[in-house]
């Protein structure tokens, strides 16, 4: 699911946080893991990952992340402040340095006017840095929703170094 140009991209990424001594953390929705696994994918990448979160569910992201109901419920699971919150949350759970957070509608169904099919929201966190949010609408299947999530979660890592 996976291609090459994003193993590349996850690779140089791993490099390019052992050379500034960081380590990351994910937290996940919309990509159930995927992030984390594209880049344990690489070996060796153990110095450098910390822990992934798959905050699959509303609950998961309280439980887990410690993201208040109260802002889910009032903005809903695929939100600017949720993906903040979520960034924030594995930031202050985990030991890692930096923490990338993906929360999104990637279908086929489950969109709507509001928040349609491809709408992703991204949270980056650093310790001792403003947190960064983003959102894109990324086209295509779910595959490519969730590979263009990747490559994108990649991208705002690499920035946060």
């Amino acid at each position: 699911m996976i291609d090459q140009a994003i193993l590349d991209r996850a690779e140089s990424l791993l490099a390019a946080c052992r050379t500034a001594g960081l380590t990351l953390a994910t937290a996940e929705s919309c990509t159930g893991g995927l992030i984390a696994a594209t880049l344990t994918a690489i070996a060796g990448s153990s110095d450098v990952v910390d822990r992934g979160f798959v905050t699959y569910s509303n609950a998961a992201k309280t439980d887990l992340l410690g993201v208040p109901p109260a802002l889910i419920t009032a903005n809903g699971a695929v939100s600017e402040p949720v993906a903040r919150a979520m960034a924030e949350g594995a930031l202050a759970r985990s030991p890692a340095d930096i923490t990338v957070a993906v929360t999104g509608v990637a279908g086929p169904g489950g969109g709507s006017v509001e928040k349609p099919v491809g709408l992703v929201w991204f949270g980056c966190a650093r310790k001792g840095r403003p947190t960064v949010t983003e959102s894109h609408i990324f086209p295509g299947n779910r595959t490519d929703i969730r590979r263009a999530t990747v490559a994108r979660a990649l991208q705002l890592v690499a920035a946060a170094i």
